[in-house]
């Protein structure tokens, strides 16, 4: 499939799918007239970038995760480096969820204060 019929059905942008291929995540094979040509695999990597980075990785963190898929796993969070970086995400959201809760409670401290 071409660019724009992998953009449409990954509901995403060409210049998205070409700033995955530049940063390595997405492969397109090159047609003799140069144009880019996508298999189904490419989308479900596709998919997969978007999912990721719609919960809040970054491309880095995503590259293993789609060397997974690329291995031939049903799906990209079953090899050893994804579930790595699954862990220190998680880490980090529940870092980040202490330091919201502790905002949370001086806010409450003040409001009551102030009343």
């Amino acid at each position: 499939m071409r660019i724009g019929e992998l953009a449409g059905q990954a509901g995403t942008t060409t210049r998205a799918l070409r700033y995955y291929e530049a940063h390595g995540l997405v492969r397109p094979r090159r047609a003799a007239n140069g144009y880019r040509d996508y298999d189904e695999a490419e989308l479900r990597v596709v998919r997969e970038i978007r999912a990721l980075l719609a919960a809040g990785f970054v491309l880095d963190e995503i590259r293993p995760f789609v060397a997974c898929l690329r291995a031939g796993n049903p799906s990209g969070d079953v090899c050893p480096d994804s579930v790595s970086v699954l862990r220190r995400k998680l880490a980090e959201v529940e870092a980040y969820i202490e330091r919201l809760e502790t905002v949370r409670r001086q806010l409450c401290e003040q409001l009551g204060a102030a009343r």
